[in-house]
């Protein structure tokens, strides 16, 4: 009897340590296999719980409260984000400083601590040089098992954009060229064949025939950089493009009220858009009038971040020597051509701010910071709270300018934990 209320006794121990809520250590699948981690539905409020094996979410289930109210907490997939140019003074596309292994670690993490869980390290304009180069490193830093995944593949932005002032942004001028399908073929190998999406301005010779290659091998298209009129934008989605990258930027500051990229852009019903909600890169009457042609279905919420993000404000050299300020709110700019240099703020305060300006519902706009850009991508494994989906989860309170990521797992591991 005696022997038996021992076994009993160090049962009961093992159980109540493998089995716990809201937290993660690194037991193998063992653990995996009991984790469960509560938190408030960021769909309506109501209390849940996620329970997770070997990396993945196996159920979701309702509770009648919290095991401890006073931690409430919302949860939610992990953010996804489409266009990662670098982070935390890492850059992905500059050619001056030596992009590393490390480097792309200490951007993983740097992101997790923002609720982002994937992201497509962003490759803009360049030299063939640079973008074979960069591709080819970050391509071997893929599957590096520290990165848990995060990193499904890439967007390269650009060569293929327009060289005017203006719609081509500050992306550098003597880099720009027409689309070219064996360049392209190049730098896929480079990556591993993990481009996933390419930005290109639609009017430029060739463009035609190379949207539809990519399409072909199921490379996502997306518009952006460009100055084309609707039978040029139309078109292109006939031959397979399915977003407009951050609709409403990379565009000349003066143009034609009635003859611009925006109109067709917004009417085509096909075409996706992504988003900057930074609160510098759109109006907020403008983030309220794209959400309200496209919906919660058709609009994706991306930041554009570069390297100078998580850096304190000042004024920076670019690879080229030229200036790029970092005002005191965040604001990036390039005063050369007077435009933004993409941004300095995570995708998380963008789920805040287009709350704020659409009175759309947390669920909404979690889903286009998730859900959407995991569709559009067919990362079929992540993006939703869904039994068989990555457990890539993020627990968090919703504060009035950015999300506060109290806890971010990634495959059911806990990668970052907020101070208490």
């Amino acid at each position: 009897m005696k022997k038996l209320k021992t076994i009993r006794s160090l049962s009961r121990k093992l159980f109540l340590s493998v089995f716990f809520v809201g937290s993660s250590v690194g037991w193998g699948s063992m653990l995996q296999a009991q984790q469960i981690v509560e938190g408030l539905s960021c769909l309506d409020g109501s209390p849940v719980s996620v329970e997770i094996a070997e990396g993945k979410i196996v159920r979701v289930q309702p509770l009648k409260k919290l095991s401890d109210e006073r931690q409430a907490v919302y949860i939610a997939p992990g953010l996804i984000d489409n266009q990662v140019n670098g982070f935390a003074g890492v850059s992905f596309t500059f050619g001056g400083s030596e992009l590393t292994a490390e480097g792309v670690r200490k951007a993983t993490r740097e992101l997790w601590k923002k609720g982002v869980t994937s992201y497509l390290p962003t490759l803009t304009t360049n030299s063939r040089e640079v973008l074979l180069k960069n591709f080819t490193i970050l391509a071997g830093a893929k599957n590096d098992p520290a990165l848990r995944g995060s990193i499904p593949g890439f967007h390269l932005e650009g060569p293929f954009i327009s060289p005017v002032d203006g719609y081509r942004g500050a992306h550098p001028l003597k880099y720009v060229r027409k689309p070219d399908w064996q360049e392209f073929l190049d730098l896929y190998e480079a990556s591993g064949r993990a481009i996933l999406t390419v930005t290109v301005a639609p009017e430029q010779d060739g463009a035609m025939e190379f949207i539809r290659r990519c399409t072909e091998m199921g490379v996502t298209v997306a518009l952006g950089h460009h100055n084309a009129g609707r039978a040029v934008v139309d078109q292109a989605v006939l031959n397979g493009a399915s977003v407009a990258t951050h609709l409403g930027n990379g565009c000349a500051n003066m143009i034609n009220r009635h003859v611009n990229p925006l109109w067709p852009q917004l009417a085509n019903q096909q075409l996706s858009a992504s988003l900057i909600c930074d609160g510098f890169h759109l109006l907020d009457e403008e983030i309220a009038v794209f959400y309200k042609v496209k919906g919660p279905e058709k609009t994706i919420i991306t930041s554009d971040v570069t390297s100078f993000a998580a850096l304190p404000p000042g004024q920076y050299k670019n690879e080229d020597g030229e200036t790029i300020e970092l005002t005191s709110d965040g604001m990036l700019r390039f005063p050369a051509q007077n435009v933004l240099y993409g941004s300095a703020t995570p995708i998380s305060r963008g789920v805040v701010k287009i709350m704020e300006v659409t009175g759309c519902t947390l669920g909404e706009a979690v889903r286009m910071a998730s859900a959407n850009p995991a569709a559009l991508y067919g990362l079929h494994d992540r993006g939703e709270l869904k039994p068989g989906k990555r457990a890539d989860l993020i627990l968090f309170t919703v504060g009035k300018r950015d999300l506060h990521i109290v806890k971010t797992y990634v495959a059911g591991e806990l990668v970052y934990e907020a101070n208490p």
